[in-house]
């Protein structure tokens, strides 16, 4: 008996530290400290179990009406936009393989408008990105000689002479 731990399962010191290092840093009332200790103890105790697996997911829109010419829609919450990479990491916290994931979509399947895609190609293409560098010009011929660059010497002395 004297051996055991008197509280089961989180190591009240833990909570203690934790509570007092965040209650120095910030303005917290005291009718607060009980729903803060509560929750850091929850939160610690509930580390390391399994997730419980949550409900059926219902998307926002059917999936069909998700991707559409000039927008795609995101299923979490039927946010429209031309490209759901930024959204989903703001709003969701989800990367792109994660949203497909979660929605048992395809690994094909677009987060990017069809048109705004075929306009960055587009304008990728007349850049001329992705063909392995540069084009350059030829080097002029070394036979001929290069013009000299500036105002002739010859103007500035006879200038001088008069």
């Amino acid at each position: 008996m004297a051996g055991e731990a008197k509280y089961q399962g989180v190591y009240p010191g833990m909570v203690t530290k934790i509570i007092a290092s965040y209650v120095s840093h910030h303005n917290v009332a005291p009718e607060q400290i009980a729903d803060l200790i509560n929750s850091v103890h929850r939160t610690i105790n509930s580390l390391g179990k399994a997730v419980e697996p949550q409900g059926v997911l219902t998307p926002a829109v059917p999936l069909r009406r998700s991707v559409q010419r000039d927008a795609v829609i995101c299923l979490e919450c039927g946010w429209k936009g031309k490209m759901l990479r930024r959204h989903l990491s703001t709003r969701h916290g989800l990367t792109g393989e994660a949203y497909l994931k979660r929605w048992g979509l395809p690994s094909d399947h677009p987060l990017t408008a069809p048109t705004y895609s075929q306009q960055r190609s587009t304008l990728a293409k007349e850049l001329g990105l992705g063909r392995g560098g540069r084009q350059t010009a030829p080097p002029p011929a070394s036979d001929a000689p290069r013009p000299r660059r500036g105002r002739p010497r010859g103007s500035r002395t006879a200038a001088r002479a008069v």
